[in-house]
């Protein structure tokens, strides 16, 4: 998110505050979200992942849109850079994750690349979410709560991701996989990535 709309953001949360006559405490209780994390965001110090940002909306019984940024005011195109940096959510020696979409989009665009062997671990996301995953290259196993299948180079996976799943890299090569993440309902837990070597999940 640009400074502009840490600002824009900073001001609409803390009127939506005031107008539902909320402290930071109440707020805080509400949205699940830690006081010290409300606060910054009202004094635009801080940018706030999406799973942060769907909860408070709900809170405050408001759309992300009406947080964040009405519609009309976004650029018609974002172009998202190969090398952006802010966008990378995980790079170490088992894998890579890169964001592909704008932040706080409800639609989420990701590339990842997993080592041979290697397993991306993820909790749940929010309720009513799923995933879709492609095997650019390598074959990879998709767990995801009792159930999982491989998948050979060039599938496409479709899987609830409101559950414990896991993608393992069964080849002996890099894989390259994209993915995309749609969320439906803002009201579970958020998520996190979590890159092991592990090769015997299944």
């Amino acid at each position: 998110m640009s400074e502009i709309n840490l600002k824009s953001l900073a001001d609409r949360l803390k009127q939506y505050r005031k107008d539902n006559q909320w402290t930071l405490e109440q707020l805080a209780e509400q949205s699940g979200v830690s006081r010290s994390m409300l606060s910054q965001i009202e004094r635009g110090k801080a940018n706030p992942t999406l799973a942060v940002t769907c909860r408070v909306a709900q809170a405050l019984n408001i759309s992300i849109a009406e947080l964040v940024e009405e519609p009309w005011t976004q650029p018609s195109i974002e172009v998202v850079a190969h090398d952006a940096d802010d966008n990378v959510m995980r790079d170490d020696e088992n894998g890579f994750v890169q964001m592909l979409t704008p932040p706080n989009s409800t639609t989420e665009f990701y590339r990842l690349r997993l080592a041979p062997a290697a397993t991306l671990n993820s909790k749940p996301h929010f309720r009513g979410t799923r995933e879709i995953l492609t095997a650019h290259k390598g074959k990879v196993t998709v767990i995801s709560g009792s159930d999982n299948r491989d998948m050979e180079e060039g599938d496409t996976a479709y899987y609830q991701a409101d559950q414990n799943h896991c993608i393992i890299n069964r080849s002996d090569e890099e894989a390259l996989l994209y993915m995309v993440i749609c969320l439906e309902e803002p009201n579970a837990i958020g998520y996190e990535w979590d890159l092991t070597d592990h090769p015997d999940n299944v």
